[in-house]
């Protein structure tokens, strides 16, 4: 019999140990964005409720926004699109047949971070200054 030491069950410590490609962190980093907008979602319908009841629900939503926990979802769900966003471009170059090589979707990836780092820091600029 073979003596293997694989792992049978995999733990998310395993997961963390594990030095993965920048291509495959580019597309976790997607997915992950993707479910923040979709939970975010249920936060913009809820907002637009308030909003819409009266004037003191417009307001009161208001100041919840400029709360520091209200200004920190705001950018969290910016930091969310501004990343898909980047990230569907990037898929959609792909779809054309940019960068269809391992140098060329390593090079994409490291170029949506980069962007992607550029639009969350001015979204994080935006949402304390506004």
């Amino acid at each position: 019999m073979k003596n293997d030491h694989r792992p049978i069950n995999v733990d998310p410590s395993d997961l963390m140990a594990f030095a993965w490609p920048i291509t495959a962190l580019a597309s976790i980093l997607h997915r992950i964005a993707g479910v923040v907008l979709f939970v975010g979602i249920a936060f913009g319908l809820y907002a637009l409720q308030i909003s819409l009841a009266s004037e003191a629900g417009f307001e009161s939503l208001k100041s919840m926004i400029k709360s520091p926990f209200g200004m920190f979802v705001t950018w969290g769900l910016l930091a969310a699109l501004g990343y898909h966003f980047v990230a569907g471009i990037k898929h959609l170059l792909l779809d054309f047949g940019v960068a269809e090589t391992l140098e060329g979707s390593q090079f994409a990836a490291k170029v949506t971070l980069l962007f992607s780092a550029i639009v969350i820091v001015v979204a994080g600029i935006w949402v304390i200054q506004g």
